[in-house]
């Protein structure tokens, strides 16, 4: 095998899938882990592919026929444009959104797939969280907050992942996106209501977003995507703590500490590791990064927050790279991070 040889990184969500091409550092060149790509040892993309349709759920979970469909061809233009052929190729990692519950059918079919169509025999199927981790902090010891619609928290010593929330919406997910957006609209309806603890400056949110407030169960309750939906009202909440409203500032300092909350729970011994936050809920900015950073350093006073990087598709480059070269460090757990051959 060359000493560089091509990896393929997958990201696959509920906003589409995107599959990038990379090159993994020699192993005898590398520092940290043996990648030679930098200290985190996060790899970088060299091409990317971005197909805004995800792929879909069956009963046997995400679709492993629909993902390979899409992901095959891709992968085929990548190495294309890049002058190298499928035999090129030395490894694949897949992070996917529900890996651990809806996973059977990439487990099932996906390593055969991948010999089959792209000579590759090397595989890694991991849940998005753990590629966001690697993105985030390599293969180094820490913790990873990743919020958007929802959150979750990951951490790891390198022995064993420990996770926190993540729990979708109706049990969990709290102070991720839906969770905020459903707050500033149960406090725009108290206002409309005129119950305690209601914020005007949020009802005329609503009002300009949604229309009048008599409307929005019906536009909320069908919606297969009522969290998207719940979420997209977040960055009003934010811009209305931004304009000084005390209702929608309270909301944003409840969600900083559910989410540092989840951080301490997951952050490995000793207390002076990293906590990186990615995901798109935090570029709403100061108004939820001011309270957060707050919590942390109450409940984590010894552990360093950082935003991370890079994102979860240079995370399952990393893997893939890791896996290539044979230094994943990441630990394999069932529902978590598992490999071909193990």
């Amino acid at each position: 095998m060359s000493d560089h040889p091509w990896v393929l990184g997958v990201d696959s969500g509920g906003s589409g899938l995107r599959v990038a091409l990379g090159r993994a550092a020699g192993a005898r060149e590398g520092t940290e882990g043996g990648t030679g790509s930098d200290r985190r040892g996060v790899v970088r993309a060299v091409d990317t592919v971005t197909l805004d349709e995800p792929v879909p759920t069956g009963e046997r979970g995400i679709d492993a026929g629909e993902l390979l469909a899409r992901l095959v061809p891709a992968a085929e233009a990548l190495l294309g444009r890049a002058g190298a052929g499928t035999g090129d190729l030395a490894a694949v990692a897949v992070g996917a959104a529900g890996m651990a519950t809806l996973g059977d059918d990439l487990r099932a079919e996906l390593p055969a797939a991948l010999r089959r169509t792209l000579g590759v025999e090397r595989l890694a199927l991991a849940a998005d969280a753990v590629t966001a981790y690697a993105g985030a902090l390599g293969r180094r010891p820490g913790a990873v907050v990743a919020a958007g619609t929802g959150m979750i928290a990951l951490g790891t010593d390198l022995s064993v992942w420990r996770r926190a929330d993540g729990w979708g919406h109706l049990l969990g997910d709290c102070g991720g996106g839906a969770w905020i957006g459903r707050a500033g609209l149960d406090a725009a309806l108290r206002a409309h209501d005129g119950r305690r603890g209601g914020s005007a400056p949020l009802l005329a949110r609503v009002r300009a977003v949604f229309g009048e407030p008599a409307a929005l169960p019906g536009q909320l309750y069908p919606r297969a995507d009522r969290p998207a939906v719940l979420a997209s009202f977040a960055p009003e909440v934010a811009r209305c703590a931004a304009d000084g409203d005390p209702v929608a500032t309270a909301v944003l300092a409840r969600a900083a500490r559910h989410i540092a909350e989840a951080a301490a729970a997951v952050c490995p011994p000793p207390a002076d590791r990293e906590v990186a936050l990615t995901g798109g809920l935090f570029r709403m900015g100061d108004p939820l990064l001011v309270p957060l950073r707050a919590e942390l350093a109450e409940q984590l006073p010894h552990a360093r927050a950082v935003m991370a990087e890079a994102d979860p598709l240079t995370g399952a480059l990393t893997v893939a790279a890791a896996l290539a070269t044979g230094t994943l460090r990441l630990p394999r757990e069932p529902g978590m991070l598992e490999t071909t051959p193990a």
